[in-house]
């Protein structure tokens, strides 16, 4: 229960249940569902490294992919309730630079970036490698800078200047 004392959770855990704080869950971002975020009742079971895991204690009204009982994985993200994360995004999330939105700071995203890179870009081959995109902040409309960590920036790959186009 030492997430108790964390300096950041000490403000949003409920009075009466100090395990207990509101989340907000989705059933993913704009550009995958045409379904709302949800705030909803979580009891914190878990901290590791900055990401938090707990049970849901009330139904969320309208999504599909979260159920009271679910146990979840969130973070605290820049704004004012903690965001629940996918498996699939915090898998993926280490090999990308996520700058934080530019209009409320929200420091994730609600998809996995293959996820998103799949619907933004539809004809990409499927052996190409992303170096960085742009996608709409799922909270609020803003612009977030997703940049791979992975793949070195063109500026840093070595070709002759004729070939500076081409792969």
């Amino acid at each position: 229960m030492h997430w108790r004392n964390h300096p950041a959770l000490k403000s949003k855990l409920h009075p009466e249940y100090p395990d207990d704080l509101q989340v907000i869950v989705h059933d993913g971002g704009p550009r995958l569902t045409e379904r709302r975020p949800e705030l909803v009742w979580v009891r914190i079971n878990g901290l590791e490294h900055e990401v938090l895991s707990g049970t849901v204690l009330n139904a969320p009204t309208q999504l599909q992919s979260v159920r009271q009982n679910q146990h979840i994985q969130f973070a605290l993200a820049g704004v004012e309730h903690p965001v629940m994360l996918t498996v699939k995004y915090l898998q993926e999330k280490s090999a990308w630079n996520i700058q934080p939105c530019d209009k409320c700071g929200f420091t994730h995203m609600f998809d996995a970036p293959s996820d998103l890179i799949k619907v933004i870009f539809p004809n990409i081959p499927a052996d190409a490698e992303m170096e960085g995109f742009t996608s709409f902040c799922p909270l609020c409309g803003g612009v977030q800078i997703i940049e791979s960590r992975t793949v070195a920036p063109l500026a840093e790959v070595k070709r002759p200047w004729w070939k500076f186009w081409s792969s």
